[in-house]
């Protein structure tokens, strides 16, 4: 059996950003989906009852303000990592605050979706924002330069 060469790995190489991408558009979407059905009833509101969280309420209203916004900066690419940052932190307290008392796997005390989301963001966090983002166009950075500002650099010592 061959072995598979360089330049048949390529494609796939060159998909990451655009798959990365995609899964921030995706996440962010399902995230800012949560915040508005908590703060305005949208998509059958808060906690699936039609209502809508108290203003100002700790730590429910604080919570939804951070997934609605959060969830639309990251959809946009825009402060990516500092909105994934804070996000991943508000469901991870999420999780062990209101859900880990239940029970210790996500699966028997309902804590799946901060799970997901905590970890899921904390990933963003360190692979950036991938392709397709507004922190690209406010930068003047392509895709190729965020995912290995390495390979554009050059050696020390030479003129380009």
């Amino acid at each position: 059996m061959a072995s598979p060469t360089l330049s048949s790995a390529l494609p796939i190489e060159r998909a990451k950003p655009y798959a990365l991408g995609l899964f921030r558009i995706v996440t962010g979407f399902l995230f800012a989906c949560h915040g508005a059905a908590s703060l305005f009833g949208w998509f059958g509101g808060a906690a699936g009852t039609g209502g809508t969280v108290d203003t100002g309420a700790w730590p429910n209203w604080y919570a939804a303000a951070i997934q609605l916004v959060g969830g639309v900066l990251i959809m946009a690419g825009l402060f990516t990592r500092s909105a994934a940052f804070l996000s991943s932190g508000s469901m991870a307290y999420a999780y062990f605050d209101v859900h880990q008392s239940g029970a210790l796997l996500p699966l028997q005390n309902g804590g799946e979706n901060a799970a997901m989301f905590s970890w899921a963001f904390l990933l963003l966090v360190f692979t950036g924002p991938g392709a397709l983002a507004l922190d690209q166009l406010l930068g003047g950075r392509s895709a190729a330069a965020v995912a290995e500002p390495t390979a554009a650099a050059s050696p020390a010592g030479t003129a380009r």
